[in-house]
């Protein structure tokens, strides 16, 4: 299987990551297949980083292909990149990709010349990652409608296609007819990231907390736009803060916006937490989660916070409006109307109650036990549809 994480490798041969996914990620692709080789991007480290998580292990390999950040280093390293992807698959094996990727791109580009089956897991939609206004580049239009015609190949030639969404993904990158098709979230939640019950609002607090996860390596989170919203609403006098949790490149944008605005006194950047108990401590904290994304697939944060009992605000973007109602909605990009929807929250505690059950109930939907039992029904098909394709191998690439 093909991920787009970068991991790293200590001098004793182990393979770790500090964000990406780890070893009991991969383990789910057990119940079907009797080892699974996943191929990503592989830095050697002299140590391994504090906090780092195991990948490999029992059943589990990774393929290294050379670390590449960028499409500089990509193009510089662009030769030795094909020659590990195209290296990694034998004619026998079950390919599956997890896309948009370029190293998903790579292998299926491969397998088709070689007139080889593959599957897809959709995670993710370019048409929205290359959108106005989510990333600057010169070639952003050309760039979005390359991305988004591949991922519709891929998904039309793949004998087998899993989405993270319900809707939204499967009706922009269709199954071709007669592929073996799922919808499963990639979410981990154990039982221990549910709260016990719903929150019940304190009507006479006065000050109050809102939390926003994500990466800052884009700017396709729109924190920019909840940093105007806060300081609209800061304006107005309620006492409020801001933590977001999640680190990148684009920060010291972020804390110029704050401190332009006025209001760096009450936006905390965390930076990277490890996933578990410290970003759910976060979330306890806090009083209103909000995910003002321009773009989405179905958003893991938004899920995490949804089991903490969080009432949420989300743009309708992507697959956000498969897990908030219409009500707690907001356009993306639009700060108005963003401190509008997080004014009528804070200001009214039966409805932060309400959506705090909402919230909880919808969450369960993503426990392990039942995404489990939907992941297991497709890799078992994808198997037998494998074999009915000559595959003879019992390992699975992805």
């Amino acid at each position: 299987m093909t991920v787009e994480a970068r991991f790293s490798r200590s001098p004793d041969g182990a393979i770790w990551t500090r964000g990406g996914p780890a070893y009991p990620f991969f383990t789910r692709y057990l119940s079907a297949f009797d080892r699974v080789r996943v191929l990503a991007r592989v830095a050697d480290v002299p140590r391994r980083d504090d906090g780092a998580k195991r990948v490999d292990g029992a059943g589990v390999e990774v393929w290294p292909v050379p670390c590449y950040i960028g499409p500089a280093q990509y193009l510089a390293r662009r030769a030795a990149v094909v020659r590990a992807v195209r290296a990694a698959a034998e004619d026998g094996d079950t390919v599956v990709l997890r896309v948009p990727s370029p190293l998903g791109s790579l292998l299926a580009a491969s397998r088709e010349r070689a007139g080889l089956p593959y599957a897809v897991e959709v995670v993710g939609d370019p048409y929205d990652v290359f959108a106005p206004g989510v990333i600057r580049h010169p070639l952003r239009p050309l760039l979005r409608q390359r991305e988004t015609a591949r991922l519709r190949r891929q998904c039309r030639n793949a004998v087998g296609a899993a989405y993270v969404t319900d809707r939204y993904l499967q009706a922009r990158y269709p199954a071709r007819t007669g592929a073996v098709t799922a919808a499963y979230s990639s979410i981990e939640l154990p039982a221990e990231a549910y709260r016990d019950g719903p929150r019940r609002p304190d009507p006479g607090r006065q000050g109050h907390t809102l939390v926003s996860v994500g990466t800052l390596e884009q700017m396709y989170k729109g924190v920019d736009t909840l940093v105007e919203a806060l300081a609209r609403l800061v304006a107005t006098g309620l006492a409020l803060r801001l933590v977001h949790v999640g680190e990148g490149r684009c920060r010291p944008r972020l804390e110029r916006l704050a401190e332009r605005l006025g209001v760096a006194d009450r936006v905390v950047l965390t930076g990277a937490l490890p996933a578990g108990a410290e970003v759910r401590h976060r979330l306890d904290e806090a009083d209103l989660f909000v995910m003002p994304s321009r773009t989405e697939g179905l958003p893991k944060a938004l899920i995490e916070a949804m089991a903490r009992g969080l009432p949420a605000v989300g743009t309708a973007v992507g697959g956000i409006p498969e897990l908030l109602p219409p009500d707690d909605l907001v356009p993306p990009d639009d700060p108005e109307s963003l401190a509008g929807s997080i004014r009528q929250f804070l200001t009214d505690p039966a409805r932060m109650a309400a959506a705090s059950a909402r919230n909880l109930g919808r969450a369960a939907d993503f426990a392990d036990e039942p995404l489990a039992r939907r992941r297991d029904v497709f890799y078992h098909a994808l198997r037998t549809a494998g074999a009915g394709a000559g595959t003879r191998s019992e390992r699975l690439y992805g």
